[in-house]
């Protein structure tokens, strides 16, 4: 009996070791199945990775080169536009440098233009004064060459016989005369010739002091050329004139009204 129940001891570690082998093999397909797909799922995640990466390499390029294209583009149209600007700045400087340029010579045109104007005035006016002067001066020489028919008494004579005659302008007798045609008048009837007007009269013969009159010596009141008023000196600190329409001919003293000026001609 002792050895029958030793052998059923025996037999439950056999059938243990047979249970743990099917065990360990079963885990051992698992493991093994699993370690599989493992590794076929690591393989086709590596080759979507790399199918992905190298799509994304690939698409880099192009977007790389769209934006040096758009840069590129950019920098020309920055460069066209600077360039219209200088353009145009530099168009309009010169356009203003040429209408600063043109008013200047117009300018210029202008003055150069007066000057000549000035000059052709200060020309003319000149040669009509030295006409004046040559004309006087004839005058003049006439005057002295020609002999006095009569004598002062003659003239101052005939200008006393004129005194209370009417004044009128432009007169030159025998009832009424001015102040010229007085004079001239008188000098006519002892041979002398006179110009008509005052002006001409008072720059005749030769021209004398205020302070040193002689009878017969013509006073004017004004200059020498553009006297307004002529008389003749009759001595004693008088003269006779064709005075203005109130007096007509009359004898003043000669202090009180002076001359400015006197001139001789006999």
């Amino acid at each position: 009996m002792a050895s029958n129940a030793h052998i059923p001891s025996h037999r439950k570690p056999r059938s243990r070791a047979r249970n743990l082998a099917v065990r360990a093999g079963v885990a051992g397909g698992v493991l093994g199945t699993l370690a599989l797909t493992a590794g076929s799922a690591s393989a086709v995640g590596e080759e979507a990775a790399d199918s992905a990466a190298g799509t994304t390499t690939a698409q880099l390029p192009v977007i790389t080169g769209d934006i040096a294209t758009t840069s590129e583009r950019t920098a020309t149209s920055l460069e066209n536009s600077a360039a219209q600007y200088e353009l145009e700045a530099a168009q309009q400087a010169a356009a203003k440098k040429a209408a600063e340029h043109a008013a200047d010579e117009a300018e210029k045109k202008a003055k150069a233009e007066e000057r000549r104007r000035a000059e052709e005035a200060r020309r003319a006016a000149a040669a009509q004064a030295a006409e004046e002067r040559a004309s006087r001066s004839s005058e003049r020489t006439a005057l002295a060459a020609a002999p006095a028919s009569g004598t002062v008494g003659e003239l101052v004579s005939f200008l006393r016989g004129q005194v209370g005659k009417a004044y009128v302008m432009g007169a030159s007798g025998p009832s009424s005369y001015d102040c010229s045609g007085l004079v001239q008048t008188a000098f006519g009837q002892i041979g002398v010739s006179l110009p008509r007007v005052s002006q001409s009269q008072s720059t005749a013969g030769t021209q004398v002091s205020v302070s040193a009159l002689q009878p017969g010596d013509i006073l004017y009141w004004g200059g020498a050329g553009s006297a307004h008023h002529v008389a003749v000196y009759v001595g004693g600190g008088q003269y006779i004139d064709a005075a203005n329409p109130e007096k007509g001919v009359v004898v003043q003293n000669v202090s009180d009204w002076p001359p400015d000026g006197a001139t001789r001609v006999l």
